[in-house]
């Protein structure tokens, strides 16, 4: 059967058809969009003028913080935007493409945390192996494969929408282009499609949660073996991590683990994994994390240091 598409352009329903809400929401959410681009632009600075590239855990945390700032800016300024505007449209091509950012970012996101909890399994639990296993070309092939998983899992979502037919109504009930509101304004049957979808998503996020709760089990379980000085130093960097999880893959599994259906509360989880998450993380990362505090500390300060006497 040949495609028929007669929808040029989708219309946003918005967080809210409130106009003082929306108001209120254009100053919550700017603020908000600011600390996520400020403090993840810290970390980054951080790890890379503090010349922390050598250490895994900076490397990764590094890649995150970028990530954050991508996954976050494919929906956010869009959203502040609409949210003053009377009419909320984006143009099909545009809608695709947000689709694939939301989740090629996400997704790797997703990889990206799985690789971190590995690097922290290594070095509490293989010490003496963390420096072999951890090398620097090892380290850059993960990350290359968090990217390349990333890439994969949002051309297969985007596959499968793009050969549906629309051919109206094109109001999606959302604040960006997802794959369920989106699949509901297709004219023909997607029980299929959005079969696979939920199988796509739900694998990764399900099996990438299993892996990390695993993960930081071992991990938590062979704590035991340190020293009171060694547990709270792991427990310092491994409760920012398990705290990062659980925040990002609570909403994440709620979203994608379940058939292709949508329900009322969906909007509100989905602001928490596209922008609080992204926001809470570098707070969460330099104030749990003592080593980034210090890294932090010692950078700036060596640098107003610098500058007072220049």
């Amino acid at each position: 059967m040949e495609k028929i598409n007669n929808v040029t352009e989708f219309i946003f329903w918005g967080l809210s058809q409130n106009l003082e809400v929306e108001e209120v929401c254009f100053v919550v959410f700017s603020f908000f969009y600011m600390i996520i681009l400020l403090g993840n632009t810290l970390i980054m600075l951080t790890v890379c003028m503090g010349n922390l590239f050598k250490v895994p855990m900076y490397f990764f945390l590094n890649y995150l913080s970028f990530v954050d700032i991508c996954y976050s800016s494919v929906t956010a300024p869009k959203m502040i935007v609409d949210l003053l505007a009377k009419s909320k449209t984006i143009s099909y091509v545009g809608c695709m493409l947000q689709l694939f950012g939301v989740h090629f970012f996400g997704c790797t996101e997703i990889f990206i945390l799985t690789v971190m909890a590995y690097d922290r399994y290594v070095a509490i639990c293989k010490p003496l192996h963390y420096t072999t296993i951890m090398d620097r070309g090892r380290c850059n092939k993960m990350l290359l494969g968090t990217w390349i998983g990333g890439f994969f899992h949002s051309i297969i979502q985007v596959a499968l929408v793009v050969q549906l037919p629309f051919c109206g109504p094109n109001e999606i009930d959302h604040y960006f282009c997802d794959v369920h509101p989106v699949l509901k304004l297709a004219c023909t049957d997607t029980y299929v499609v959005g079969v696979v979808v939920t199988a796509n998503s739900g694998t990764i996020a399900l099996g990438s949660f299993v892996i990390l709760i695993i993960s930081y089990t071992i991990i938590l379980v062979s704590l035991r073996k340190h020293s009171a000085e060694g547990r709270r130093k792991a427990l310092s960097t491994c409760g920012s991590h398990i705290a990062v999880v659980i925040i990002f893959f609570g909403p994440c599994t709620f979203m994608y683990m379940r058939p292709d259906t949508t329900f009322s509360e969906d909007k509100m989880v989905a602001v928490f994994y596209t922008i609080i998450t992204p926001m809470l993380n570098p707070l969460i990362y330099t104030l749990r994390n003592a080593e980034v505090k210090n890294a932090m500390r010692r950078l700036w300060s060596k640098r107003v240091f610098s500058k007072a006497n220049g």
